[in-house]
């Protein structure tokens, strides 16, 4: 019976094994739990505890694992389960009511009942069965909802995304309950016989059809393109958080759900590596939520994660970021991953991120993070000798520039001058444009008007800037690309000696990386600005079998540009040592 006063079952269970003490829970999930309650107390908002009692018989009757196995819920699949069936309110609507005995319709008013949660974000650990939790909503949605729906499984890649349906492919064959086994009987190529003697529920090319009532569950790209414009009622997206996407995806599933009633988005991810995307405006978006700052009552949002990185070595803390823990992952498994990270830096940011929740500021294949961490105080370099490395942009992009200061005991000290357009930063989103924010205030990006560079101007305003920090420039190190323009005037001006062209690729980079490196390991690399930082975050380096690396740019938007060009300050540095004795 619907009550707008009762507490949810599952939920209330939860609560009290929360009040009790029996497992810790993270702050995402204790602002959760308040949004929870308001609803419990909002007499407009009304709770009905059957649906959820279905859901979970149909999955644990019908459904098995990927490998045959039966479906038995775990507590939280029916505690997130009960948070998107179970809340409901109502509105006044016109409805057609049509007329008797050729007499014309006409419209009334009618309170109809609607669903409050149409779309529940679920941000866990790697281990934890997400996928599992999709495909029971897929499958509800495909064989329990009797209207024509159109259901779409995305992830990044096809090949993830037919992991969130092959336990619904496996449940089909074995057929283990009376209602997969009515869908399943008969044959899928008897089209010339009668119907009854036909598959109603089976796996096609086109992905898994119920031909009873023409629904159909497919798989397709995480992208805007392959998503927006379709009228789906069930939709679940996986891993949105952990690949390197530049794309609202969920919210162009929510533009074409939003013309149907009572649809269903769940979007399911661990942690990610790759910073300031999508992903974390999302995030952004959710935490305004969780703190009460916008007002959604029709997001459900589950964000398991530790709350602190020195809660990593205390395993009683793990459950915070797995609430599935001895279930579907284990203690061991999860202290082996702890050992790796520990013997293996390169490792440890995915498995702060994958694991705990922990998000990392650019998971890197050659920087670490604690590499990237600036090593002290602010430091000034007036009236000293450097060398200067530019890696220029295509017009549009970002323009980067670094001064490198050889200091005694093998020290190097670093500076950046960046340059971007206006117009790059206005089509910036919303997380990535916060970020650059911060280098704007500090002084090392410079936004510049128009829509495409002019080097000239650049060019202008880093003499000047040369000149109001008394820096003596010694050497020139440059990329060719795009660079004629202004290299010729820095010839014109300051004469050719020192300047020098570091071509891009695995020959000309190898060494000096290796060398770089080295230095980063040593923290002799004494840099003290947030645009560095960020920059070696984002650095990736591809090596090939006979150990030769390269500087490996994964996207454009992923601003390595002031480790090239610092790297080309440094090649400048070692071909001209004689000019700065």
């Amino acid at each position: 019976m619907l009550s707008n006063t009762a507490t949810p079952k599952y939920y209330g269970a939860f609560r009290d094994a929360v009040l009790r003490g029996d497992f810790p829970i993270p702050e995402t999930i204790d602002l959760e739990m308040n949004r929870i309650d308001k609803l419990i107390r909002n007499p407009g908002v009304y709770y009905d505890p059957e649906p959820v009692e279905g859901w979970i018989r149909f999955c644990e009757n019908e459904l098995t694992l990927t490998d045959g196995r039966p479906l038995h819920l775990l507590d939280t699949f029916k505690l997130w389960g009960e948070q998107v069936y179970c809340w409901y309110y109502f509105v006044e609507r016109s409805v057609y009511v049509p007329g008797n005995k050729r007499k014309p319709g006409h419209y009334v008013r009618k309170k109809i009942k609607k669903r409050l949660t149409n779309k529940q974000y679920l941000i866990i650990a790697r281990g934890n069965a997400k996928t599992l939790y999709d495909e029971c909503h897929q499958a509800y949605g495909m064989t329990v909802d009797v209207e024509t729906t159109h259901q779409v499984a995305t992830a990044p890649t096809m090949k993830q995304a037919e992991e969130m349906i092959l336990p619904f492919k496996t449940a089909i064959i074995k057929s283990r309950g009376p209602l997969f086994q009515f869908l399943t009987e008969g044959d899928l190529r008897n089209t010339r016989g009668t119907r009854m003697n036909r598959a109603k529920l089976c796996a096609t090319k086109k992905g898994i059809e119920n031909f009873l009532t023409n629904s159909l569950l497919e798989i397709r790209p995480m992208s805007i393109d392959k998503l927006q414009g379709l009228q789906n009622k069930y939709s679940t997206v996986d891993e949105w958080l952990s690949c390197d996407i530049r794309e609202d995806v969920i919210g162009a599933l929510e533009q074409g759900a939003s013309k149907l009633d009572d649809y269903l988005i769940i979007a399911t991810s661990s942690e990610g590596t790759v910073r300031n995307g999508a992903g974390d405006t999302i995030k952004m978006e959710l935490m305004s939520i969780l703190k009460g700052d916008y007002v959604a009552p029709n997001v459900s949002i589950w964000w398991y994660k530790l709350d602190d990185i020195e809660e990593v070595g205390n395993p009683e803390m793990w459950i915070k970021a797995n609430p599935n823990i001895d279930k579907t992952v284990t203690y061991e498994t999860l202290q082996l991953e702890v050992e790796r990270a520990e013997n293996a830096p390169a490792a440890r940011n995915d498995t702060l991120a994958k694991r705990f929740g922990i998000p990392m500021e650019g998971y890197t294949y050659f920087f670490t993070y604690e590499e990237t961490l600036p090593p002290g105080r602010p430091r000034s370099y007036w009236g000293m000798n450097c060398s200067l490395g530019a890696d220029l942009s295509q017009g549009d992009d970002f323009c980067a520039f670094t001064f490198l200061f050889p200091l005694p005991r093998g020290e190097f000290g670093i500076k950046t001058r960046s340059y971007i357009t206006e117009r790059t930063l206005m089509k910036l989103p919303k997380a990535m444009r916060i970020k650059y924010d911060s280098f704007i205030k500090e002084g090392t990006l410079q936004v510049m008007p128009g829509t495409i560079l002019d080097m000239m101007e650049v060019y202008d305003d880093l003499d000047q800037h040369i000149i109001d920090s008394n820096y003596s420039v010694c050497s020139f190190g440059y990329d060719p690309y795009n660079a004629r323009e202004f290299v010729e005037r820095w010839c014109r001006e300051n004469s050719e000696y020192g300047v020098e062209k570091v071509i891009q690729g695995a020959k000309t980079e190898s060494v000096p990386l290796g060398e770089i490196k080295n230095l980063a390991e040593d923290r002799l690399l004494l840099f003290d600005e947030e645009l560095m930082t960020f920059a070696m975050g984002n650095c990736i380096v591809l090596e090939d079998t006979n150990g030769n690396r390269k500087l490996y740019k994964r996207r454009q938007d992923q601003k390595i540009d002031n480790v090239a060009a610092m790297m080309d300050a440094y090649v400048a540095w070692k071909i001209n040592k004689d000019l700065f004795e």
